[in-house]
């Protein structure tokens, strides 16, 4: 994942709204919910709602599907994974002040 759409993706969860709608798409699951449920399940006006949504899934978090006349969304788990990954893909490598790498005493010292 590139920095920048980390970034985008960081920040878009950074409201509150954003998070509470995007933690109760990610517990709906892969089926996600119209957007009259996540309206109603966050007691949201659909106008406060459809801005929240649309930085969602300009981020790259959320995809949603037409049905009808209704638009059902849903997380992008492999966006999330990706995220995730971002944020841990060095994790415990260690890093002196220095910037040097510095022995990991969970894995050993290799040295």
């Amino acid at each position: 994942m590139e920095k920048q759409v980390a970034i985008a993706a960081l920040a878009a969860l950074a409201q509150e709204t954003r998070l509470d709608v995007f933690r109760l798409l990610v517990r709906a699951g892969s089926e996600g919910l119209p957007v009259g449920e996540v309206a109603e399940a966050l007691d949201l006006p659909s106008a406060t709602l459809s801005f929240h949504l649309k930085e969602l899934t300009s981020a790259g978090l959320l995809r949603f599907e037409r049905v009808g006349r209704s638009r059902i969304y849903r997380p992008d788990f492999a966006a999330m994974q990706r995220l995730v990954g971002f944020l841990t893909e060095q994790c415990c490598e260690g890093v002196s002040r220095g910037g040097a790498a510095i022995a990991n005493p969970e894995v050993g010292d290799a040295s």
